[in-house]
């Protein structure tokens, strides 16, 4: 049990929030791009699901959590169809949502590190696992929807990087022996801390050094 302070049901219900959260993010990008009903399903699972399949075929962890308890793939249909008839009103929150989308990075970061631990790996690859399974739905999303994914782009505010802090400090605890539902809850409130200050002064990840192109974006 990854947050020994709550009871199995509450941290699910973190998680379920969690991929709803990224669903909502999937869908409303399936809209901007003019995506039908089942496009717009299709970029809601993956973007919640993503990362998570991802670290459970790479651990071996199979069938993926996502195939086993059916309220994490069902959630994604859900927001699904709360966009496709409120996308007006939810493009409104998207301040909101932001909130929730880093709280969200900010448990599963940690959330995957532990669980690439309990499966035999190493520090270094359960933190990189750790950050696939907060951002590597927001990859698979933005390459099905024919974009540059958000965390390869200078001109997007910081993203993998509250997830790598995040996976970090968990692997840290894990190598003390001082991994508790305290502490694990702090690391996830670093992550989550790191993003909304990214999100409010507009962090980003230095180019490279004395680069000579002049262009402000790759599109």
């Amino acid at each position: 049990m990854l947050f020994e302070l709550v009871t199995p049901s509450v941290q699910h219900a973190f998680e379920v929030v969690g991929i709803f959260v990224f669903a909502i993010s999937g869908a409303l990008l399936a809209v901007r791009k003019n995506f039908d009903v089942f496009g717009m399903a299709v970029l809601a699972e993956a973007t919640a699901l993503g990362g998570g399949v991802f670290r459970d075929l790479v651990i071996g962890a199979v069938p993926p959590a996502a195939f086993v308890d059916l309220s994490y793939f069902f959630t994604p249909l859900v927001a699904t169809v709360l966009v496709f008839f409120l996308h007006p009103q939810v493009e409104r929150i998207t301040a909101a949502v932001g909130v929730f989308d880093a709280a969200g990075l900010g448990l599963f970061c940690v959330e995957g590190t532990v669980k690439a631990h309990q499966h035999g790996l190493g520090l270094t690859a359960s933190v990189t696992l750790g950050m696939a399974t907060a951002v590597g739905g927001g990859v698979l999303r933005d390459v099905l929807a024919h974009e540059v994914p958000s965390l390869l782009r200078w001109d997007r505010d910081l993203y993998a990087v509250p997830a790598i802090v995040g996976s970090s400090i968990a692997a840290l605890l894990l190598h003390f022996d001082a991994l508790s539902g305290a502490t694990s809850a702090l690391a996830a409130v670093v992550a989550f801390t790191v993003r909304l200050l990214a999100m409010k002064y507009g962090w980003r990840a230095p180019r490279a050094w004395n680069r000579r192109s002049t262009a402000t974006e790759e599109i």
